[in-house]
């Protein structure tokens, strides 16, 4: 789960801090209260495999993978973090005009309910926090959504690259950071059919999968362009655009072509081998 502390950065840390706290209140506030008088419009009823046969998309990640010089036994919490979040979005249906959001149905990591310390990010550092590492969930959520008609309503993307990449299956820029109750992911179904997220937490994997109970008309492709590392001053950024393609299922047409974002982040970590112009198509 990411720690999204972007207000007063100039400030000394005691002033910060003090100010901090006061937005943090005031917008978990404002949403709580707006969650209240709009609850009707959020997924939460389960429904069943057989009930939804065909699968947009899938994807797995690694969950131990190794990230600079952090802690092990943070990749181990993380799992614990992972299943108990996972079980309650599992089998939720996203009917038509209904939002999907991520801090509603996971509610705020506690340690009363079982979540552990694990990594977070927070002003460009990485730190520990209770629930931490959830933000891998996140991850997996929106890059299914990006693979479906879903629209997605609210998303944050993290300020800063904390670590190389190892392993990385999906493209820079893509995740999701979110920081219970006011920095939330959520998509909303403005189609005619329903969707369903399956989670599963293997021994090595998490696993996800999209699906729906209607075959989806359209195919979804998503590329990274224009990536490279640029200096600027003494600090390094990692800089690229995603696009995505939508297809006809019957006849592979083309039928749009979006820019979704443009990614700058400062890159946290010392660059071995400096990447330009490079130019990769992940589907």
């Amino acid at each position: 789960m990411r720690r999204y502390d972007t207000y007063f950065d100039f400030l000394p840390e005691p002033i910060f801090r003090a100010l901090r706290f006061a937005r943090v209140q005031q917008l978990t506030t404002a949403r709580h209260v707006s969650n209240f008088l709009n609850a009707g419009i959020f997924a939460k009823s389960t429904g069943n495999d057989p009930e939804f046969p065909f699968v947009c998309k899938r994807h797995q990640s690694l969950i131990r993978r190794r990230l600079g010089n952090s802690d092990p036994v943070l990749q181990e919490n993380k799992a614990i973090n992972l299943k108990k979040a996972i079980g309650r979005i599992s089998h939720v249906v996203l009917k038509p005009g209904k939002v999907f959001s991520f801090c509603y149905l996971v509610g705020k990591p506690t340690a009363r309910k079982g979540y552990v310390e694990g990594m977070q990010l927070s002003r460009g550092e990485v730190k520990t926090g209770i629930g931490g590492g959830l933000c891998q969930l996140t991850n997996l959520l929106y890059w299914l959504a990006l693979h479906s008609p879903l629209d997605v309503i609210e998303r944050h993307h993290h300020s800063f690259d904390p670590f190389p990449d190892d392993n990385r299956t999906l493209p820079f820029g893509t995740g999701a950071g979110v920081f219970y109750n006011y920095i939330d992911l959520r998509f909303q179904n403005n189609t005619r059919q329903s969707f369903m997220f399956t989670l599963e937490l293997t021994d090595q994997h998490l696993k996800g999968q999209l699906r729906s109970d209607l075959p989806l008309m359209e195919s979804y492709h998503i590329q990274e362009e224009n990536h490279c590392f640029f200096q600027k001053g003494e600090k390094t950024f990692r800089e690229n655009d995603i696009f995505r393609s939508t297809t006809s299922r019957d006849n592979g047409r083309l039928i749009r072509r979006e820019k979704l974002m443009h990614n700058v982040s400062e890159v946290k970590y010392a660059i071995q081998k400096q990447a330009t112009d490079q130019e990769s198509a992940i589907a």
